[in-house]
Parts: C-alpha cells; sequence; structure tokens
C-alpha cells in the first residue's frame, strides 16, 4: 500500500507543492531515458509475499504490529489489516537456479512468521481470501496503525464521499456496503517484479497484460467472501471496487479505476504510464522531498523520484510499472500483482515459473502483441479469468475462441518450458513447477474449485458459518502438508465439529438463509411462506431494510382462534399480527446468555440484530442442535 514515511495530515497548498514535485520526477525520469541511464541487459526476479494471521479457530488475528517487533524490519512490513502480512524477498538473476531459490526463500519466510506466530497462539496462512473473515472483522478498529494507511483511508473516504458500496455476482450475490476501503484487506496475494531495460519495456509490459489472463485461470484461489461463493478470483472484484472513488460523472465517462487493468496497449515507454497516473488521479499522500532530482540526473546521479514513486503506490495497476535504484544504479521493472498467495508454497512458485517463462517463451514468438490482438480481448480474458478461474474461454490470437485449458496444454505451458531453457533453469526445476502446472490444468482442479467443490460437499454441515471454519481448517492441514492444490482430495473434510477453547456465540448456529416480509403485506404471504418453507417465524423488514417486528406461528393461532367462524373475515396485514418488539441479540453474544434470553422469548425465536439490520435467526431448535453436538 505504498511509502511508511507520509505526512498525517496535509493542505491544499502541500498537495500543490507535492504535485509540482511530482513534475520534477517526471521530468528527471524523462533526461534519465534520453541519456539511457537505466540498467539494461540484466533481468531480475523479485517477490512480495502477503499472508493472513489466523488463530486455533482459523479466524484472523490482529497481532500484525506485535509479531513485527520481533521480525527483521527489512525483509517484513505490515499491511492495511492488523491482521496480514508482508514480505519482501531480495531479487534474483532471471538465471539458473532461481525458482528454487524463490521456492527457499518463501519457505524460510513462511517458517520464520509461523516460529514468530507461535507465541500468540497463531499460524500463517496462504489464500487470496480468507474464508472465516466477518464484517466485524473489517472495522476500522483492525486498520494498522500508520500514518500511510490513515492518511489514504481518509483521503479515499473523502474522495467517495459516504459510504463504499459492494456489489459481486457469483453462485450468490454479495450486495452491501463499507464505511472505508478496509475491505481491501480482505486479499491477499504473492505479486511477482520483473526487471527489464528501458527501450524492451514496452514490449514486455503488453506481454505481461496479454498473458495475466491465462496465468490467473490457471492460479484462482479466492472464491469466497463473507460466506458468498463469488468469481472464482473474487479479490480482482473486490479490490477494484474497494478503493473505487470515481465520481458518477467519471464513471458516465468511463475513467480508470485506481485499479485497473488499464484501456489501452502501451505505445510509448514507461514514462507514458506514470504521467497518466498524475493526469488521472488525484494525489493522496504527500512526503518531504529534498534536492532537485534533474539537477542530480545532469550529475549522473540516479535519483530516487520519491515523489513519483509514492504517488504511483497509490495506483493499483494489476501489472505497475515500477522504477527504483539499487547500488547507485537506476532501474525499471513490472509488478505483476494479479496472483492470489497459496494454496501452497509449491503452487506459488509454479505460477511463478508460469509467469517468468512465458515472459521469457512468448517475447519472440509473438512478437508486438500490441499488433496481434485487440486490447479488449486481452482485457475481457483478464476479466473471463476472474470470475470463471479454469474453466474461462479466451480470444486468443490466432485461435479464436479457445478454452483456457486448452490453451495452456497445447500452446502456453510449452512456450514457459522453453522461455525458462533458455535461461538455464535446470530441467529438473522446469518438471518440478511447470509439471505442477501441468497436472493442475490437466484435473480442472486449482484452488479456487477446490474450494467450491469442498463448500458446496459439505452443505450438510450446518451453517455458512461453520462450513467456512471447517474448510479454512482443512486449507491450513493440506497448505502445511506441503502437497499441491491439484492433489487435494475436495469435500473430505470432517463432519465433526472443531473443538475449541473458544466460547460458541450465536454466530455458530444461526441462519442467514432468512425469509422476511414487509409490514404493509397481506399476512396470507406469511403464513403460505411459513407452510412452504416449513417454518415457524418469518421476520419483518420495512422498505430499508431495519427489522421492525416478527410474525410467529403463534401469533397466527391467536389470530385464527379469535376469527373463528367469521367468514367474511377481510385480508389483514403483517402489521396488524407482528410482534413489534421481538427479542434481538447480536451474533457476538455468547450461548450460554443467548439461551437465557430465549426462554424469555415467547415466540421461540431470537433475531440476530447488527445496528438494526437483520442478519440472521436463532430457533429453538438450532439451540438444541448446539446441545446435541456438544
Amino acid at each position: 500500500m505504498g511509502e511508511h514515511d507520509v505526512r498525517e495530515s496535509i493542505s491544499s497548498r502541500e498537495v500543490r507543492g507535492f504535485t509540482r514535485a511530482i513534475l520534477g520526477d517526471l521530468r528527471a525520469l524523462e533526461a534519465m531515458l534520453e541519456r539511457e541511464m537505466i540498467e539494461d541487459g540484466v533481468r531480475r526476479a523479485g517477490a512480495e509475499q502477503e499472508m493472513f494471521l489466523v488463530d486455533t479457530d482459523c479466524r484472523p488475528m490482529p497481532i500484525a504490529e506485535e509479531l513485527l517487533a520481533g521480525l527483521d524490519g527489512g525483509s517484513f512490513t505490515s499491511e492495511l489489516g492488523r491482521f496480514n502480512l508482508e514480505a519482501n524477498l531480495a531479487p534474483r538473476n532471471l538465471h539458473g537456479s532461481f525458482l528454487r531459490d524463490l521456492e527457499s526463500d518463501l519457505e524460510s519466510v513462511v517458517s520464520t512468521v509461523n516460529r514468530a506466530a507461535a507465541t500468540f497462539g497463531a499460524r500463517v496462512l496462504l489464500t487470496g481470501i480468507l474464508p472465516t473473515l466477518r464484517y466485524d472483522d473489517l472495522a476500522l478498529e483492525n486498520l494498522t496503525p500508520q500514518p500511510r494507511f490513515r492518511r489514504l483511508i481518509d483521503a479515499l473516504a473523502r474522495l467517495r464521499s459516504g459510504s463504499f458500496p459492494i456489489h459481486v455476482d457469483g453462485i450468490d450475490v454479495l450486495d452491501t456496503e463499507f464505511d472505508s476501503v478496509m475491505l481491501e484487506s480482505a486479499n491477499t496475494s504473492l505479486q511477482l517484479h520483473l526487471q527489464v531495460g528501458q527501450h524492451e519495456f514496452p514490449g514486455v509490459y503488453n506481454l505481461a497484460q496479454l498473458i495475466t489472463g491465462p496465468l490467473l485461470a490457471a492460479a484462482t484461489n479466492s472464491p469466497l467472501l463473507l460466506g458468498r461463493r463469488l468469481w472464482h478470483e473474487t479479490r480482482v472484484a473486490v479490490f477494484e471496487r474497494a478503493v473505487d472513488v470515481r465520481s458518477r460523472a467519471q464513471l458516465a465517462r468511463g475513467h480508470l479505476s485506481r485499479v485497473s487493468f488499464g484501456d489501452a496497449w502501451l505505445n510509448g515507454s514507461i514514462l507514458d504510464i506514470f504521467r497518466e497516473n498524475l493526469e488521472r488521479f488525484q494525489v493522496l499522500v504527500t512526503r518531504d522531498v529534498d534536492g532537485d532530482p534533474l539537477a542530480m540526473v545532469e550529475q549522473g546521479i540516479a535519483p530516487a523520484l520519491s515523489a513519483l514513486m509514492l504517488h504511483n503506490g497509490t495506483v493499483y495497476r494489476w501489472n505497475r510499472p515500477c522504477y527504483g535504484v539499487a547500488d547507485g544504479i537506476a532501474h525499471v521493472r513490472i509488478e505483476n500483482r494479479v496472483l492470489p498467495s497459496g494454496p501452497t508454497i509449491l503452487d506459488e512458485v509454479a505460477n511463478a515459473a508460469l509467469f517468468y517463462g512465458l515472459m521469457l517463451g512468448l517475447e519472440d514468438c509473438y512478437g508486438d502483441v500490441s499488433t496481434r490482438l485487440s486490447f479488449d480481448h486481452a482485457k475481457a480474458n483478464f476479466v473471463a479469468a476472474a470470475e470463471h478461474g479454469i474453466k474461462a474461454e479466451f480470444n486468443w490470437i490466432e485461435a479464436g475462441k479457445v478454452p483456457a485449458r486448452t490453451l495452456l496444454e497445447r500452446e502456453l505451458i510449452p512456450a514457459a518450458r522453453e522461455g525458462l531453457r533458455r535461461v538455464e533453469v535446470p530441467s529438473t526445476d522446469i518438471e518440478r513447477y511447470l509439471g505442477v502446472i501441468e497436472e493442475r490444468v490437466a484435473s480442472g482442479q486449482n484452488g479456487s474449485s477446490w474450494l467450491l467443490e469442498s463448500f458446496d460437499a459439505m452443505h450438510a454441515y450446518g451453517t455458512h458459518e461453520a462450513r467456512c471454519s471447517a474448510l479454512t481448517r482443512a486449507m491450513l492441514e493440506r497448505q502445511s502438508s506441503g502437497e499441491p492444490v491439484h492433489r487435494w482430495q475436495p469435500g473430505q473434510v470432517s463432519m465433526q465439529p472443531e473443538q475449541s477453547n473458544r466460547p460458541r456465540t450465536v454466530r455458530d448456529i444461526m441462519s442467514t438463509n432468512v425469509f422476511t416480509v414487509r409490514p404493509e403485506d397481506v399476512l396470507d404471504l406469511a403464513t403460505s411462506i411459513m407452510e412452504w418453507r416449513h417454518i415457524r417465524h418469518v421476520p419483518v423488514e420495512d422498505s430499508d431494510g431495519c427489522l421492525v417486528g416478527l410474525l410467529s406461528h403463534r401469533a397466527l393461532l391467536r389470530l385464527h382462534a379469535r376469527s373463528a367462524g367469521d367468514a367474511e373475515q377481510q385480508p389483514t396485514s403483517v402489521e396488524r399480527v407482528m410482534d413489534r418488539n421481538p427479542v434481538t441479540v447480536a451474533a457476538d453474544t455468547q450461548l450460554d446468555e443467548a439461551a437465557g434470553k430465549l426462554l424469555d422469548a415467547e415466540s421461540g425465536c431470537l433475531l440476530v440484530v447488527d445496528h438494526d439490520r437483520l442478519v440472521g435467526i436463532a430457533t429453538e431448535r438450532d439451540f438444541l442442535h448446539a446441545a446435541y453436538r456438544r
């Protein structure tokens, strides 16, 4: 999410001054490109590993600051949520054993964090979206307490001027809103970096855009969010919507979001993307900037371009251009941000092998991809991959419409093998990593398909909450084994409830599949719903979705007794019969306390609410099941 060193509050005057600093950095970069001061002839690979921290119940555990106090600050850093952590891996030359070295580095990182986390009863889980996340986990109280995050949150909220609505259609539908961009903390990824020379950058960048769709299709691992089955890579939809601060006018004009795939092939230089970032997107954060970067260039010194890079860090292209200076030498690189974390380290390195192999193997084969396929097709391929994963279909060069699995098996995996051979990756390593991709594609099972199949196989396990918990525990166990995801057995999760030291709450037993009526509805509708669905309680909501009452089977029996013999009874509205003061509880109420409330509830159920909004229902039957399973 960008630099740590930012000002906690800024004025309009400071924004104007910082914008001038960005313009100065752009002029300096232009001069560097003209003088060919960017490192050339060397390709390096780097990575950033994001991860979730979970407790013994596989729930998010907000202990990142405590962990960082005992970890190497140079390698580890915080992320937006206090239950996220990021590790920055040292870059390596794109040659020989770099993939095996990447696997070793990732294993070391995860082992280091797991050792530190064990003292808090926590573990690392690698997944694109944690299935056990709840709405309250995404509250501002779990925002990492650092100026850069607070400043970014405040700036985006000011631009939004209200809540952040989220709508994603999948098997289920998520249609809700948040009061901040904290939903972005639901995402973790493996970000891959590729350093290239300045002259080759445009062509290589376009190639990265082209292959992002097939790469993602093979690697999706984020189908579940807040108990809903959405896209195969829901991270894409969530990230784009979570920080979408475009005005209605900008939306009407098709203005790019701060998170985007882009809208055209790159036909100029890396400078054009940096310029567009300033043209299209407001400055959100600032920092102190020293020195004259153009004067440094004239002296042959590579400047940090810190103003430009800070602003660039607030624009989240799925393939993001980056600039840096190492040992006094400037370089440019592409940061591919599309891959989710997990399911295992081996799976992640296999995904990296596909990315780097394709970047090396297709460069000469395809030539200028901007003349071979329309950008709209490349963008549509990316969206199709995010929505459908390995089952996606693409429009491809000279192939027309082709299934993702066919394209990968027949063309892309062989091209990736050839690309890795060119940089002398050992054949054993090529087989280890691309063999995983090949078997995964042949089986049709990647992380998201395993999660969805397992979730569906657990339909008899109880509530969505219980299913997500058991599924996440199974994912953690399989991840620890190191077996790649295509070998995981779906639907084999234990149906016995897990023992936990955490007190059980209403959330563990409540049903969220609730049928409701409105106060003005005819009573016959409510009675019909009860008959059709074999239920005894129907909550009543107004047109704004606020809970206003409860209609129970007992109330209907009383009404029937009073009106017996009245042959000309007129249609009655729900509000005339409903209980206007039903017994309510919060989802995190402990079961013992809730059971006491249930005894006092004449209706025989508890309505579960959050700020007057109905989120579930817990009936006598639910409590009996909970007591039996205990």
